[in-house]
């Protein structure tokens, strides 16, 4: 890990010398805005530009459980950052959250022999992914040997155990290390945003379509305005911001950005999901077929099963949303958010020529399902 990251850095370091980009290492904050223009200082020094975006990311959340910071503070608990620092491994290890950071560290830990469970507050894993999808992958958890405790709430935080809320009664579960995975949130205090009059909502940086904050020449991409926090919405917002700045005509949109979750088997979807697309009062037809229609899924796959959905529009027959469970779901979902992000509808992706034999050819089985 240590080593593709140290790779991974020095990349976008050179990068950033080769197009002449001064990078200052140092905590930075916003002193305001004078005739220079928006003032930052950093190490003593001060910066002044006609332009500012603000990326700061964002931070685990880290909630006010009884004895958490304190798990923390002597690394009995551990955020996604330091639980990858680990020199050893745990012989229990229990995830407070069942969202898509607790999931996929649950799921590389049980890989590895150790023994898991995870506690989530909600009746259902993975957050707002596709509730049919959600439902199958807590399924081939739980074949694995993951413990999941749903509708519990975490009270207390020992120095060998966690104690939770399970329908009115406390139960405690011993364990030899903890993940805090509740959630992240935009990094936005101790910086000086304040001096400029930015809009905040909920904690995080608000932006128009343009990523401009309700300040003129002030921007905010990454998860720091807190609308989809992944690292390829980061991408595609900061590609908006600079066009916006140089005059180019561009806007964000966030109806077809992927979402992946790298477990094994993964989870991958884009659009709209059922749940969504009823609060929307949007009129659906949906699809939904076995990754077993797939010749080289079931060839590579004998332990569990997959799905791949397919939600449309009713009236115009667009393609609106796709979800899938299983091997390659990471690399086939980019073709059905091109399918959503052009309006596609299902007669137009049914003329199209999928090789054989692959995965990604359960996108047209179910699209040929579609009534």
């Amino acid at each position: 890990k240590d080593k593709v990251v140290k790779m991974l850095v020095s990349g976008v370091g050179a990068t950033m010398k080769a197009h002449k980009v001064n990078v200052v290492m140092a905590e930075a904050a916003i002193k305001g805005k004078t005739a220079d223009g928006f003032v930052v200082t950093a190490n003593g020094e001060e910066y002044a530009a006609d332009k500012l975006i603000l990326a700061c990311g964002s931070v685990a959340v880290v909630p006010p459980i009884p004895g958490l910071r304190e798990g923390l503070a002597d690394g009995f608990v551990m955020t996604n950052q330091e639980i990858l620092d680990m020199r050893t491994v745990p012989k229990h290890l229990t995830v407070i959250g069942g969202g898509v950071i607790g999931l996929e560290l649950a799921s590389y830990f049980n890989m590895i022999g150790v023994e898991v469970a995870v506690i989530e507050m909600l009746d259902k894993i993975a957050g707002p992914t596709e509730k049919e999808i959600s439902a199958a992958l807590l399924k081939e958890y739980k074949k694995k040997g993951i413990d999941f405790k749903l509708s519990c709430k975490v009270t207390e935080v020992g120095k060998d155990c966690v104690v939770y809320e399970e329908a009115g009664e406390i139960k405690t579960i011993k364990t030899d290390a903890v993940l805090c995975a509740i959630g992240r949130r935009a990094l936005t205090q101790n910086m000086g945003i304040e001096n400029l009059g930015v809009y905040m909502e909920r904690g995080a940086v608000v932006t128009d379509d343009n990523m401009q904050t309700n300040v003129p020449g002030v921007y905010a991409v990454g998860d720091i305005n807190g609308k989809i926090m992944l690292a390829h919405t980061a991408y595609r917002e900061a590609e908006v911001c600079i066009n916006h700045m140089t005059g180019k005509r561009d806007r964000m949109r966030y109806n077809a950005i992927p979402a992946v979750i790298y477990t094994n088997p993964e989870v991958a979807s884009v659009g709209e999901t059922e749940e969504s697309a009823k609060a929307k009062g949007i009129a659906y037809k949906k699809s939904t077929v076995s990754m077993m229609y797939s010749g080289r899924y079931m060839a590579e796959n004998t332990e569990y099963d997959g799905i791949c959905k397919v939600l449309a529009d009713e009236k115009t027959g667009k393609i609106i949303g796709v979800h899938m469970l299983g091997t390659y779901a990471s690399e086939i979902i980019f073709s059905a958010a091109m399918m959503v992000e052009c309006e596609m509808r299902i007669s137009d992706v049914k003329e199209f020529v999928f090789p054989h034999p692959t995965v990604c050819e359960i996108v047209r089985e179910a699209v040929f399902k579609m009534k």
